[in-house]
């Protein structure tokens, strides 16, 4: 498994252009600990892989850790659609049946990430 987190950490350095010891001065960790992960002798902390992500926005969590989802991640305004022709946009509200209302929206991501949207009052 860490030679699987190894590739994907390589795949980030070379994706940026990077060495690995820009890389490591970027994300804030010793050089030696990432020549260390890189050769599988390490597994990479809690704390490397939050420097990870904070440090790289486009690095999916869980592409990461498990190797699901992509890298880099799609640029959420290239799924913007417009919605002004949209005939669903145009649908008038209607009264819910049985007076049930809806309090909480639950969207899930293929990459296993979600949003919810509370109802308001």
């Amino acid at each position: 498994m860490n030679d699987l987190i190894a590739k994907r950490i390589r795949t980030i350095i070379e994706h940026y252009g990077l060495t690995v010891s820009s890389f490591a001065d970027k994300i804030g960790v010793q050089r030696s600990s990432i020549s260390h992960l890189l050769k599988g002798r390490n597994k990479p902390s809690l704390d490397f892989v939050l420097k990870v992500v904070q440090t790289y926005p486009e690095v999916n969590l869980y592409w990461l850790l498990n190797g699901k989802g992509q890298f880099p991640t799609e640029d959420i305004t290239d799924n913007i659609v417009e919605v002004q022709n949209d005939p669903i946009s145009k649908v008038e509200p209607t009264t819910p049946q049985n007076n049930k209302e809806a309090v909480k929206i639950v969207i899930f991501y293929s990459d296993g990430s979600f949003e919810s949207f509370n109802a308001k009052k």
